[in-house]
């Protein structure tokens, strides 16, 4: 982004901005690879967070300097109930400890950025604002002890290029972290160009990197690859600009990633938007059976298709649960209430 257009935001927008920001920090790399323990990352990779915790408590009680397993209980102080604000906050006491015993250590650092994108999570606008200095310092350190950081170098090319200019926002930075591992991590520096090329609307371009990724199996990627599709695909699906494509790009997350519930619930939006609300609910009820299905408005969206259909008592009872999650979008909520007052 130039920084003419990030001093033209408005404060909604720049509130948008923050909340994508948070968004992509907490939940894309929520199982990026980060431990050099392969218990560590075995646990963490699968969000077994409670059992990562167990581990590092009994880690840390033999051995107090252990910066992984200092890092590994921060992480899962923060991640095992993203809503609990005491566990939120434990994770942040423990992830400052990591760093001040441990300061040249990677890991405790990642472990600080990603708590604090938890964090940005439940504040205002302003509150996340002041925020924002510490997030990217944590990532550079992260980076700085770490080059070879896959995590550290995405998730900082990503937040350059989400945040405006004037607050620190930088495209140009963005390309350097791409050019320097262009030659030593290809498949890092394809996937951080796809980003630069969505930022800049240049979908066509965006596509083309994404279709020449060769992502491997290993989970980092996989998120990031994965939530480049989404944002990608979504263009192509509002006001039914491209629906072939949109649908294109969503079976190609399904085949490629199927035990993830993003490609379902994509492929649903896309029948809905076709009007085949059947295959939209069958696509919505294979979404909520797999991973990730939390991250989406699953139960809003099925209300709706049921609604579509006519069925007022299933839709209602959709509205119902989706409402009562404690994890749903204020947003959707907002929609799914009103929706459902009009059911009477």
């Amino acid at each position: 982004m130039t920084t003419q257009n990030s001093q033209a935001r408005t404060p909604g927008s720049i509130n948008s901005v923050l909340a994508s920001l948070a968004l992509a920090t907490a939940l894309g790399s929520a199982h990026a690879a980060v431990f050099k323990d392969a218990q560590l990352e075995a646990l963490q990779d699968a969000g077994k967070f409670s059992e990562l915790e167990q581990l590092a408590q009994a880690r840390l009680k033999v051995n107090a300097a252990d910066a992984e397993a200092s890092a590994a209980l921060a992480l899962a102080l923060s991640f095992s109930d993203a809503g609990d604000a005491k566990r939120l906050e434990a994770g942040a006491k423990q992830a400052k400890l990591c760093v001040d015993q441990h300061p040249n250590v990677a890991v405790c650092h990642l472990a600080t950025a990603q708590n604090l994108g938890l964090q940005m999570l439940s504040l205002g606008m302003f509150k996340a604002m002041r925020m924002l200095d510490s997030l990217k310092a944590a990532w550079i350190r992260t980076l700085e002890l770490d080059p070879g950081s896959f995590t550290g170098r995405v998730q900082l090319a990503k937040l350059y290029l989400t945040v405006p200019g004037m607050m620190g926002g930088s495209v140009s930075k963005a390309k350097d972290l791409e050019a320097a591992v262009r030659t030593s991590q290809p498949e890092t520096a394809r996937l951080i160009r796809a980003f630069i090329a969505g930022e800049a609307k240049q979908w066509g371009e965006m596509e083309r990197e994404l279709a020449g990724l060769k992502p491997g199996k290993e989970s980092a990627m996989q998120d990031e690859v994965r939530e480049a599709t989404m944002q990608l695909a979504l263009t192509f699906l509002k006001d039914g600009k491209d629906l072939a494509k949109a649908k294109s790009l969503y079976e190609g997350l399904i085949r490629d990633q199927p035990s993830k519930a993003s490609g379902y619930y994509g492929l649903a939006r896309v029948h809905a938007a076709q009007g085949q609300t059947e295959e939209a609910i069958r696509s919505l009820e294979r979404a909520k059976t797999l991973s990730g299905a939390e991250d989406y408005p699953i139960d809003h969206r099925l209300g709706d298709a049921y609604l579509a259909k006519g069925d007022k008592v299933q839709a209602k009872a959709a509205y119902e649960r989706f409402i009562a999650n404690k994890r749903a979008n204020p947003a959707n909520v907002d929609d799914a209430r009103k929706s459902l007052a009009k059911l009477g």
